[in-house]
C-alpha cells in the first residue's frame, strides 16, 4: 500500500485505481481517502455508479467532460463486475482518457486474466485490499489505542484477537466498545476484554468444538441454541463445523509433520493466532476422529437435502454423536 498512500501524500495522481479484496475497512478507507485528496470539498465534480448495471457509455461521456472551475473530475465505480466480464468500450477508451479525470474501480472480486484488469494495471494502479496478517492487525489496534491514552497488556490482545477475528470494521467496533467501557484508566487487560467484546460466530464455533472434544454435550448444545437464538441458520452452522474440523485436520497432519505455527499458519491459509489455537485444540483429537467428523457433517447434509432429517433436528443430533467420543472414535 505504499504506492497508493505516496499518490495521497504527493496528490500525484494516477489515471485509474482498482482497489478490491474482502477486506471492507480498507477499502473504504482508501476510497475515501482518495477522494478527499483528489477533489477536498469539491462534489461537482465527483460522479459515482454502483452495481453490475453501471451504463459505461455515460462513464466514458462524464469522463471526457472537463472539470468544473477544478483541476481533476473523479468518477467512482463500484461492485460493478467489470472485472470479471466483457467491459468493451472501457479498456480500448481508458489510454485516451482526459489527463483531467481520475477514475476509481472499488470490486468484491477481479478476473487477473480480464482486460480490463489488465489494462488498468499497465496504466494505473491495482491494490488487493484481503485480510491482514496478525502482527499488522496488533499495530493498527495498537495505534488506535494509543489515540485514545490506552495500553493493552498482551494477555487481553491475544484473547480480543480470538474474540473478534480479523475482520477491521468489528475490530473498530469492538474497539470503541472497549475505550467506553474503560474510561478514566489506561490499561486494558482481560477481563475488560471478556465483560465488553463479543465472540463472533466462528469464535463461538471453536468452543463449540471445545465442548464437543471434552464431552459437555450439554454445553455444547446451550451454545447450539444460542446461535439459533442469534437466527443463525442450521446449515450455515454445519457448515462452519465442518470447517472447523477440516481446519483441525489439516493443522494436526501439519502438527505431525513437525511444523511449527507460522508454516502452518501460512500453509493452512489461517492467521498465525487462529494456528494456534487450532494446534491446542487439535490435541483432544485422533486424526481418525477428525476424519470421521468431517464424513459425520457430509452425510448431516445429504440427510437434510433429500429430506429425511430437518435442518435443525439434522445439526443437533451431530452435536449429540460428537459429543459422545465413543461414538466419533468409530
Amino acid at each position: 500500500m505504499k504506492i497508493l498512500n505516496q499518490d495521497i501524500k504527493n496528490r500525484a495522481f494516477r489515471p485509474v485505481y482498482c482497489l478490491y479484496g474482502e477486506e471492507a475497512f480498507l477499502k473504504k478507507s482508501y476510497k475515501n481517502q482518495l477522494i478527499e485528496a483528489v477533489l477536498g470539498e469539491d462534489r461537482m465534480n465527483f460522479q459515482s455508479f454502483f452495481g453490475k448495471e453501471t451504463d459505461l457509455n455515460e462513464v466514458i461521456g462524464l469522463a471526457d467532460t472537463m472539470p468544473f472551475f477544478s483541476e481533476k473530475r473523479l468518477i467512482l465505480i463500484e461492485n460493478s463486475g467489470l472485472f470479471k466480464k466483457d467491459a468493451e468500450p472501457l479498456p480500448s477508451y481508458l489510454p485516451r482518457m482526459p489527463e483531467s479525470t481520475v477514475l476509481l474501480f472499488v470490486e468484491e472480486q477481479v478476473d487477473k486474466r480480464n482486460k480490463l484488469y489488465k489494462k488498468v494495471k499497465e496504466l494505473g494502479y491495482v491494490k488487493e485490499l484481503g485480510r491482514q496478517p496478525e502482527g499488522e492487525l496488533k499495530k493498527w489496534i495498537l495505534r488506535n489505542l494509543k489515540q485514545e491514552n490506552r495500553q493493552i497488556s498482551q494477555a487481553a490482545m491475544e484473547m480480543f484477537l480470538n474474540n473478534v477475528g480479523d475482520d477491521m470494521e468489528h475490530i473498530r467496533t469492538e474497539l470503541d466498545k472497549l475505550v467506553a467501557y474503560t474510561e478514566g484508566r489506561e490499561g486494558i487487560f482481560p477481563e475488560d476484554v471478556e465483560a465488553i467484546c463479543s465472540v463472533q460466530i466462528t469464535g463461538r464455533i471453536f468452543d463449540m468444538i471445545t465442548d464437543v472434544a471434552s464431552g459437555r454435550q450439554k454445553a455444547a448444545m446451550e451454545k447450539y441454541y444460542d446461535l439459533m437464538a442469534l437466527k443463525e441458520p442450521p446449515m450455515r452452522i454445519l457448515f462452519l463445523i465442518a470447517r472447523q474440523f477440516n481446519q483441525l485436520l489439516v493443522v494436526k497432519e501439519l502438527v505431525l509433520a513437525g511444523r511449527g505455527k507460522d508454516e502452518i499458519a501460512k500453509q493452512a491459509g489461517i492467521q498465525p493466532f487462529v494456528a494456534g489455537r487450532a494446534m491446542a485444540q487439535g490435541k483432544s483429537f485422533r486424526m481418525e476422529e477428525l476424519r470421521n467428523c468431517l464424513e459425520a457433517c457430509a452425510e448431516a447434509e445429504e440427510a437434510v437435502k433429500t429430506g429425511r432429517l430437518s435442518d435443525r433436528l439434522a445439526v443437533e443430533l451431530l452435536i449429540m454423536e460428537f459429543s459422545n467420543r465413543k461414538s466419533i472414535a468409530k
